[in-house]
């Protein structure tokens, strides 16, 4: 019977990964990020240890968990101060999508591959006028002969340098209806007429971002990823976990940042007395381990209902789970890096980077106006403004 008491399974799981994030930690980050590269070593030895496929079925090399397992990989790593943010978009979105909906030739060919780090695959929603709305979304795929031909844009695509493929969300036109559809695409990273550009991002993290450009890119029959006429279902499918994947996300980063405050407070000392004393940084602190824990409560049950099939009931949470992450990340880092005060803002403590990287949480990959509609419209019952 699913529950949200953590299993010994899944509590050893999270000792074993926290013990690998911190041989790592946010030092190790901090150096990847300078030396502009990837980080390589964290993701290979992950990958070693069973931990980026633990949510892949076994037959093709997974560890034949779900998203629940995959969350707990990803919160530990980024309580660490290690986070791995492909690792909601290689096995959590193109994963999933892949092994629920691909065919035996698709499965076999990635799913072994993105479990034992050997491959690497980006996902690509986002365009510059649509954002992630796939009503809207321009890139259109047509038939020719038994190819298809794939034109359009796309931006903000996380890893595509390092990336073997990109999942591509197009649209298809309905032979009976006139209407254009959602449909996945594998799309090779050298394919003919696939092109990317960097975004110069304000911030900096170890995985870039892209802006994509297709031109009548051709690919094969069997680049279609499940069925023509069940491209929103399969869509979701993988939006789900990636929602699941960002409220582990910004737990992890919450984690991380109010543990570094915690330290500062225990040591910190004013007229004798530590900082943490006073109820004025004590019960701040306290309310975003309060935040945290509640959101990590809703992303557990999303994870759960999503792994048990209920693909409605884990909308909703996944969600509800995204949106409080968020909100719980941002004031944890706001609050640990008024903690630390002007400390807060050096390199030393690497706190300031969070603040940017928190409200990432908040925005991506759905902001928190658009969840907001979804419960407003799906679990409240009100009408639409759009």
């Amino acid at each position: 019977m699913p529950t949200l008491i953590e299993s010994e399974e899944h509590q050893a799981l999270r000792k074993a990964v926290s013990a690998l994030g911190k041989r790592y930690g946010r030092e190790y980050i901090t150096q990847v990020i300078a030396e502009n590269r990837y980080p390589t070593e964290l993701w290979q030895e992950a990958a070693k240890l069973g931990y980026l496929g633990v949510n892949l079925p076994e037959e093709y090399g997974g560890g034949g968990g779900g998203i629940a397992e995959l969350s707990i990989v990803l919160e530990e790593l980024g309580a660490s101060g290690a986070p791995l943010l492909m690792l909601v978009v290689s096995p959590a979105i193109c994963g999933t999508v892949i092994a629920r909906f691909g065919t035996e030739d698709q499965k076999r060919t990635w799913l072994p591959g993105l479990a034992d780090g050997s491959k690497l695959m980006a996902f690509g929603i986002t365009e510059p006028d649509a954002g992630s709305n796939s009503h809207r979304i321009t890139t259109t795929a047509r038939r020719d002969g038994d190819d298809w031909l794939l034109t359009g844009r796309k931006v903000f695509i996380s890893g595509v340098d390092h990336a073997d493929a990109v999942l591509i969300v197009g649209r298809t036109e309905d032979a009976r209806t006139g209407k254009l559809k959602p449909c996945l695409f594998i799309v090779p990273r050298d394919a003919e007429g696939f092109s990317r550009s960097p975004v110069d991002m304000e911030f900096s993290a170890a995985e870039k971002q892209w802006e994509l450009v297709l031109d009548d890119v051709r690919l094969p029959a069997d680049a279609l990823v499940g069925d023509e006429d069940a491209g929103l279902l399969q869509l979701f499918a993988g939006l789900n976990p990636e929602r699941v994947m960002t409220a582990a996300f910004a737990i992890g980063m919450g984690r991380y940042a109010v543990g570094k405050a915690l330290e500062y407070a225990r040591e910190r000392t004013v007229w004798k007395t530590p900082i943490g004393a006073h109820q004025a940084i004590a019960h701040p602190l306290a309310q975003a381990h309060i935040d945290l824990e509640l959101a990590k409560l809703m992303m557990q049950k999303a994870a759960i209902l999503y792994d048990a099939g209920d693909d409605i009931g884990a909308g909703e949470a996944a969600n509800m789970a995204k949106y409080a992450a968020g909100e719980a990340c941002v004031r944890a880092v706001d609050q640990a890096v008024h903690t630390l005060g002007g400390n807060g803002l050096t390199r030393e403590f690497g706190l300031a980077s969070l603040i940017i990287g928190a409200r990432v949480a908040r925005i991506a990959p759905v902001s928190r106006e658009m969840i907001l509609n979804y419960v407003s419209h799906q679990t409240l019952g009100l009408p639409k403004s759009y």
